[in-house]
């Protein structure tokens, strides 16, 4: 446990650091999945760790321990882990728990807010277009998704680049992508040091968007040239909480429209496979060595306790226990 507990630590912080470049190595879309699953196993096995590592101090109060029937004594004879470290971890775990709580909230109103808006629009169609002069355009997600977009800003671009625009905005809506977004930000709520991944997440769907967008309109520059006199058009803008053609590293996005698409790579998403996995397998282990030390405290708490048998008299506890795995296995005699 001393070493596995420690594992998905690290790869947290593997992830943060190789997030931003994986979403520029791989096609969008399978950047969005990639990114999407990385958040997920790495947000698990960071609160798995924390709370075998948490339960390790608070396993060793006196109470807790008459609770589950264990010996104080044998456990902190087992367990190598410090008593800081475990009182650390149980308030990082404490502050993440409610930091998530709180970003739920914030999402579930976001939906919420977002379906409202939606029924407030009179036309029934997907695309609503908004009188005001203010360039505006963006997708609000929902049961019946809308693209909003704003004469202002259909007036900034020629009738190809209206064409892109929409696409851009109706990729968002078929792809949910707002759930991939509601993924990381929640995972990041709960890991602080998720945050670039979360960040890299928001500048892959607008790729992803944008590619969908080129592959609709048959010309990536068409989609390069809306995206950017889009951004220039509503630079200063408030936009609402919603996916929007303007949003992300407008020049990298651009940049990346006016180069070739990317090939498939295989081997970014095999090694990042297998450093989920060892994260996933590490914290299995940790908790099987977390489970086995439980047995051996609560075998020398009845080694301790045990009476003697009378004669004819069936014991009421283990006999005896020896050594196993490094420490105890209980075993029963009948007469």
């Amino acid at each position: 446990m001393l070493i596995s507990v420690y594992v998905p630590f690290a790869v947290t912080a593997v992830l943060a650091v190789l997030a931003p470049r994986l979403a520029h190595v791989l096609p969008p879309r399978r950047a969005a999945w990639a990114l999407a699953c990385a958040a997920l196993v790495a947000a698990i096995g960071w609160a798995g760790a924390l709370a075998l590592l948490a339960f390790t101090g608070v396993a060793q109060i006196p109470e807790i321990a008459q609770e589950g029937r264990w010996s104080v004594a044998a456990l902190r004879a087992e367990d190598p882990v410090y008593l800081v470290v475990a009182a650390g971890s149980a308030l990082v775990l404490a502050v993440g728990a409610v930091s998530l709580g709180m970003a739920a909230v914030g999402q579930a109103r976001h939906f919420v807010r977002a379906r409202r808006e939606c029924a407030r629009l009179s036309e029934e169609t997907e695309l609503v277009v908004v009188d005001d002069d203010a360039p505006l355009a963006f997708a609000l997600p929902g049961p019946t998704g809308r693209i909003v977009v704003s004469r202002g800003m259909l007036r900034c671009l020629g009738e190809r680049e209206r064409e892109a625009l929409l696409a851009h905005e109706r990729a968002h809506l078929h792809g949910r992508h707002h759930l991939f977004q509601c993924l990381w930000r929640l995972t990041a709520a709960l890991n602080p040091l998720l945050r670039p991944l979360a960040v890299a997440g928001g500048f892959v769907l607008e790729r992803w968007a944008d590619e969908e967008a080129a592959q609709r309109v048959g010309d990536r520059r068409i989609v390069a040239h809306a995206v950017g006199r889009a951004a220039l058009a509503s630079a200063g803008a408030s936009l609402p909480a919603a996916l929007a053609a303007t949003g992300g590293e407008v020049p990298q996005r651009v940049r990346a429209l006016l180069a070739p698409p990317l090939p498939r790579r295989s081997l970014p998403l095999v090694a990042g496979g297998l450093l989920l996995a060892a994260c996933c397998v590490s914290l299995a282990n940790a908790a099987s060595d977390s489970d086995r030390m439980v047995d051996s405290a609560q075998c020398a708490a009845h080694t301790t306790t045990a009476r003697a048998p009378s004669a004819g008299d069936r014991p009421h506890a283990p006999e005896f226990c020896r050594r196993y795995d490094s420490r105890w296995e209980v075993q029963d005699r009948r007469p």
